[in-house]
């Protein structure tokens, strides 16, 4: 599905860029790129807190367009989710930020604002751990499971930070609407633990896999609001001044 999605981007970029081509006309005129504001929502998070009853998110997107190809971005949101392992079952809740930027490697016709880009971000998390029930490891197989033992246990106070390698695609669907679908692998640096239980889900990072990596996507919509316009020859001429 996550190809499918990619390669669906892809053509709407395309597309996109022949539409642009098929409008040009003979009369010249100065090249203007557009800069300004996108933001927008995860859709992913958004949909799942609908048919997951062990699940509640929202997450809130948006970036700024500081050059041709650089980007600042960011996220904020909040995750509630309950994982039910095989000895575990705990509640995980907390609000998570994440900020960096983004560097656009497509090479776009004039008019156009779609991206292929990769990223780099610094998360934080601030969160709660609550441990619903849990069983006492039995490695005899030949007694039977321990009975599961209801806790209730609530932890506070536990925050996590982390890095964060972004690659994804925007294409331009509508009149400064854009779709877009991103890849993340994550790499913990800092992470505040409760006693004698891990964190095996943080809000932002999703679940942990070997105590310090975690892998995570979105599917965004998001709208671009223009602020104002460069010339492009103008931009041109001083990075050859500087040169």
């Amino acid at each position: 599905m996550l190809k499918y999605t990619f390669s669906f981007l892809l053509v709407l970029i395309s597309f996109s860029g022949m539409a642009q081509e098929v409008a040009k006309t003979d009369t010249v005129k100065p090249k203007t790129e557009r800069y300004g504001i996108r933001f927008g929502a995860d859709l992913f998070k958004l949909t799942r807190s609908f048919y997951d009853k062990d699940y509640r998110g929202l997450e809130l997107v948006g970036d700024y367009r500081l050059t041709r190809k650089h980007y600042i971005a960011a996220e904020i949101g909040n995750e509630k989710k309950t994982v039910d392992d095989t000895q575990l079952n705990f509640t995980t809740n907390g609000t998570y930020i994440k900020a960096g930027f983004d560097y656009n490697a497509y090479e776009n016709w004039l008019g156009m604002e779609n991206m292929i880009y990769v990223g780099l971000r610094y998360g934080f998390s601030s969160f709660s751990q609550t441990l619903n029930s849990y069983e006492v490891y039995n490695p005899n197989q030949y007694f039977d499971e321990a009975p599961e033992i209801v806790s209730g246990e609530e932890f506070n106070g536990l925050t996590a930070q982390w890095m964060e390698v972004v690659a994804g695609v925007k294409a331009e669907v509508f009149n400064n609407v854009f779709v877009g679908f991103s890849l993340r692998v994550n790499r913990l640096f800092s992470n505040k633990k409760p006693n004698n239980f891990d964190n095996l889900y943080i809000p932002g990072f999703n679940r942990t896999y070997d105590g310090d990596f975690g892998v995570g996507f979105n599917y965004t919509v998001s709208y671009f609001l223009p602020l104002y316009k460069s010339t492009v020859k103008a931009k041109e001429k001083k990075e050859k001044k500087k040169k």
